[in-house]
């Protein structure tokens, strides 16, 4: 089995409805298995002490899920055209897999939600890319010809899926879509790296 890390911080729900829909992208795909994972708030003023399960959702991230996965989708809701902080202190403790290159080579993309239509997606998208690269992960993007993605008037980018939040708004379906396409696109990519080795 092929398996993708599904790694998200998501304070209100939607970031995570998204990575449920990347899981059942990566799912469609025979061999290929679905990973979510989380990573627990940080304090403004200092570290907060999280208990070792969340209260509800995936379980928190550890470095060895980061190790052992076959394929990363990464996402983080937008907060002034970024990353969360959560998720950028979880990734700014990754410096031994840098070292080792635990995920050199391997297939990743991204994905957020923000509150409002121009709130950022796009930045926020390519400000996870930095540290995925530096792990010399190959970065998949949305392709062109996805026609959720020239149809859609509300999330998405050929960066990765994105969604818009407003008032607590569900996902549209072409944004599922889009979450899915990513899902399927990893799980495809995870699979034929493997075959090649």
């Amino acid at each position: 089995m092929a398996k993708i890390l599904i790694l998200y911080y998501s304070r209100d729900g939607s970031t995570m409805r998204m990575a449920q829909q990347i899981g059942r992208g990566v799912e469609s795909v025979a061999g290929a298995e679905a990973v979510l994972r989380t990573v627990p708030e940080v304090s403004a003023v200092c570290e907060k002490i999280a208990d070792s399960i969340p209260d509800a959702g995936a379980p928190y991230a550890s470095l060895q899920d980061l190790e052992t996965c076959d394929g990363l989708a990464l996402g983080s809701p937008t907060h002034f055209g970024n990353m969360a902080a959560s998720l950028k202190h979880f990734l700014d403790g990754t410096t031994a897999l840098w070292f080792s290159g635990a995920l050199s080579g391997k297939p990743a993309g991204v994905f957020t939600s923000t509150g409002s239509m121009h709130g950022g997606q796009e930045t926020t998208l390519l400000s996870m890319m930095l540290p995925l690269m530096h792990h010399g992960m190959m970065l998949m993007s949305l392709p062109c010809n996805e026609i959720a993605l020239r149809e859609t008037v509300s999330g998405g980018t050929p960066y990765g899926p994105s969604h818009v939040a407003d008032t607590d708004a569900e996902l549209t379906e072409h944004e599922k879509r889009l979450c899915w396409v990513l899902g399927e696109r990893l799980a495809k990519a995870a699979l034929a790296l493997r075959a090649s080795m």
